[in-house]
């Protein structure tokens, strides 16, 4: 295995946008270059350390904050995180790069039609129906990150593309070399 310094690579954006279909195809490539890389994805996660959580705005800053100790303490250990949550509110994500220190926030952007037709669960319509409350992007908001390390377009980008965007920033900030 590579020796390196750890680094969170936190992937946010609204739900269906591409997050973990692109931190996955990131994390096999850094593991076949020798990488030790850890993943934490939403809905994982939420069936084990936040089990007993729902997704008030209360429970999903504490979701956040318990994920963040998690992903701190993986970094701090040399492992490259990488962290796929909606994570709706900039206040969240601030206190998780305070926190963790080594960090890269990538915004998955993507327009709420298309992340809607993606929707392979069903939730966003569930969501219209009112079956289903405090869902990002219907009836609570996310906020867009104001200053983000890299913007993913997974409208207009393959996923390879935006695999290739996350390496390459990577390599940028010296966290892996190419």
């Amino acid at each position: 295995m590579k020796e390196l310094k750890g680094v969170t690579v936190w992937f946010t954006g609204l739900p269906c946008c591409g997050k973990t279909t692109i931190a996955d195809q990131v994390a096999i490539r850094l593991k076949q270059k020798g990488y030790i890389v850890e993943r934490l994805d939403g809905d994982i996660v939420r069936k084990g350390l936040t089990s007993d959580l729902g997704f008030s705005k209360k429970d999903r800053d504490e979701n956040i904050r318990r994920v963040t100790s998690v992903a701190k303490d993986l970094t701090r250990n040399r492992i490259i995180v990488l962290a796929t949550f909606v994570s709706p509110y900039r206040k969240q994500r601030r206190n998780a790069r305070k926190e963790i220190g080594q960090f890269i926030e990538v915004y998955v952007r993507c327009p709420l039609e298309i992340c809607m037709k993606r929707d392979v669960k069903g939730m966003y319509q569930k969501a219209r129906e009112g079956k289903i409350t405090h869902f990002t992007g219907i009836d609570d908001p996310y906020e867009e990150p104001e200053q983000p390390e890299l913007i993913l377009d997974t409208d207009k980008e393959t996923i390879d593309e935006s695999v290739i965007k996350v390496l390459k920033k990577l390599g940028e900030l010296g966290y892996i070399t190419l």
